[in-house]
Order: C-alpha cells, then sequence, then structure tokens
C-alpha cells in the first residue's frame, strides 16, 4: 500500500540546516499497525507527514498504491489525502464555531459528496464512536475524550485505507487515554484498516504489530 524509499528530510533554519530523518525505508501493507517511537524532535511527526503527502521528502521516494507522489500535482495529492488517508491530530484541529456532525462532514464537503448521504454517515460513524447523543454540540460543549472521538469519526468519513494519528492520546489523562486506544485499534481491527501512530505512549505502541524507534534521524 505505502512505501517509503531512502527518505531524508531537513528544513533550514536561519544559516542552518537541521537533518531530521536520514535513509527511512518502511513498507506498509493493508491491514499493517505499526507505531513509530522516539523521543520528542526526533522526527516521528515529520515521518507521518511524509506518509500522509503533507510534506515531500528532501530526498526519497513515497510510492501511494503504485503512484509516486512526487510525480503528482497538487490537486491529484489532495485527492489522495481526502479520499485514501485519514489524519487524526493530538489538537483536534475541530472548527468550534461547528458541531459534532459539522466537522465530521468536512472531508465529504470538500470531496463534493452529497450532504444527505455524507449526513447520514457521519451521524452512523458518530454513533459507532459513542457520540449518538452528542451530534449537534459545539467544540466547546464537548470534553477532550469526545473531542478525540469526533476527530476519529472525520478521519473515517471517507472510509480511507491509510489512518495516519499523531500522538492521538497525548493530551488526554489515562484513562481516556486507554478508551481512545481500544477504540482506534477496534475500528482498525473490524476495518481492515492500515494504521500509523506515532507516539510516547509505550501501552498503545505495545499493541500494535510493529514498533519503530526513530534515533538520530535513522530507523533502530
Amino acid at each position: 500500500m505505502l512505501e517509503l524509499r531512502n527518505i531524508h528530510k531537513s528544513f533550514r533554519h536561519t544559516d542552518n540546516t537541521i537533518q531530521v530523518l536520514n535513509g527511512i525505508d518502511v513498507i506498509i501493507n493493508p491491514g499493517d499497525s505499526l507505531a513509530v517511537i522516539g523521543s520528542s524532535g526526533v522526527g516521528k511527526s515529520t515521518l507521518l507527514h511524509i506518509m500522509g503527502t503533507l510534506e515531500l521528502p528532501t530526498k526519497g521516494t513515497v510510492i501511494f498504491e503504485t503512484q509516486d507522489i512526487s510525480r503528482m500535482d497538487e490537486a491529484a495529492l489532495c485527492r489522495l489525502r481526502n479520499r485514501e488517508i485519514g489524519f487524526i491530530f493530538q489538537f483536534h484541529h475541530l472548527l468550534p464555531e461547528f458541531n459534532a456532525l459539522e466537522n465530521t462532514i468536512m472531508p465529504a464537503l470538500i470531496g463534493g459528496i452529497d450532504q444527505n448521504i455524507s449526513k447520514k454517515e457521519a451521524r452512523d460513524i458518530l454513533i459507532e464512536v459513542g457520540l449518538g447523543e452528542r451530534l449537534n454540540h459545539r467544540v466547546g460543549e464537548l470534553s477532550g475524550g469526545e473531542q478525540q472521538r469526533v476527530a476519529i469519526a472525520r478521519a473515517l468519513l471517507m472510509k480511507p485505507k491509510l489512518l495516519l494519528a499523531d500522538e492521538p492520546t497525548g493530551n488526554l489523562d489515562r484513562m481516556t487515554g486507554e478508551e481512545i486506544m481500544d477504540l482506534l485499534l477496534g475500528i482498525r481491527e473490524e476495518r481492515g484498516l492500515s494504521m500509523v501512530i506515532a507516539t510516547h505512549n509505550q501501552r498503545l505502541a505495545e499493541r500494535m504489530s510493529t514498533v519503530m524507534e526513530i534515533v538520530d534521524g535513522h530507523i533502530q
């Protein structure tokens, strides 16, 4: 499904070049679950952004289902992200002026899906993640765990093949984090998704089929 070949990533900061990733090779097959661990600033989020085509590598090749993303224009990349990849972020990135249902259907609106169809599917997914009674509540009326459930529902709406989660339990207390872990892993198994999680949570990492640690820009 996804192959990263000899991935390098560097950033310019004033007059310095900061090298973050140094020759990363990863293959993700359908149904795989991978945890990316490592200390803060080591490049976990950067690697997920490259996997999700949010950033391009400085050097190296990213292949998504036979397509070399470096040969795709921005419009094609946007379509790929919208329809094939679901993103879950530590800070949710929900729109506070909208309610849970409206936040969930955003990818469908961007993708030009009929609103009646997308609203029904969004309701079904919100019920699935335990928010059936909170559909019309705005972001500020939801707890941190509930906000993360909305983010999960939003990521699942377009039925992606790959789910990328960046510190999905990082802002949650332990009990709520465990509930979100159980939810994510249950959804992955039920839907047969490929899933990559960047995390400091060792308990979550150990529940994935593969654990990859990044040390000094390399896979340890």
